[in-house]
């Protein structure tokens, strides 16, 4: 646990050192210290954060993907955003400290607060990011599910990111879960030969099989930390 906790925590201090995207200047640890007048920003949105983890623990799953694909898509600048948690937080901010706190900054300290309360470490983070103005869906290049390694390293080396660096990210999503459509082909018809894939642990095939079932009506979810499956 403590060796997964410490890779969350790298990961996602990765992200928000290397993908700053656009900013008010140099990011800073603190940079809205003083600019909401008493209001603390980080803390009004670790409240938010950490009631929403209790009620739905699915939360820390949600939040780095959230933050991956905003990060690699535009280079942390909130250009990618969905409803739920991070909407909450902004709603919580902006009542106390209205038109000053970026979207972008909220979901770095929303993320970091649900690694911290996973049981990461707790790392810092920089702020003063801007919100990107632009948000169009054919600029989304992302890493598919049924993306080979080569394919990914190639990916990743786009954005001038390393192999260790794709297995940190890329790690980092294994406190998920994902649907048995994803993998099904791996487990019973892998490149269409009708078997599985030969590369799979045949252990895990089996009770992967059993939770995602050939023939399934229903798409079924499976954790991707192997300790719960």
């Amino acid at each position: 646990m403590k060796v997964e906790a410490a890779f969350l925590t790298l990961a996602l201090g990765f992200i928000s050192v290397n993908f700053g995207g656009f900013c008010y200047g140099a990011l800073q640890v603190g940079f809205y210290r003083g600019k909401c007048g008493f209001a603390d920003v980080e803390a009004i949105v670790a409240g938010v954060i950490t009631a929403q983890f209790f009620r739905d623990p699915s939360t820390v799953a949600a939040l780095l993907r959230l933050q991956f694909h905003d990060c690699f898509v535009n280079g942390c600048d909130a250009s990618i955003l969905v409803d739920g948690i991070s909407n909450q937080a902004k709603i919580a901010v902006e009542n106390a400290c209205p038109g000053v706190v970026s979207c972008a900054d909220l979901i770095a300290i929303a993320t970091r607060d649900v690694v911290f309360l996973s049981g990461g470490g707790r790392y810092d983070v920089q702020t003063g990011r801007r919100d990107g103005l632009v948000s169009v869906a054919k600029n989304v290049s992302l890493p598919g599910p049924a993306i080979s390694v080569p394919e990914a390293i190639a990916a990743f080396s786009d954005k001038g990111l390393t192999v260790t660096d794709m297995v940190l990210l890329l790690g980092a999503h294994s406190v998920g879960f994902a649907h048995c459509s994803f993998i099904r082909d791996r487990l019973f018809n892998f490149e269409n030969t009708g078997r599985p894939d030969p590369s799979m642990d045949p252990f895990l095939a089996n009770i992967l099989g059993s939770r995602c079932p050939p023939f399934a009506t229903v798409d079924n979810t499976v954790n991707l930390d192997q300790k719960f499956i």
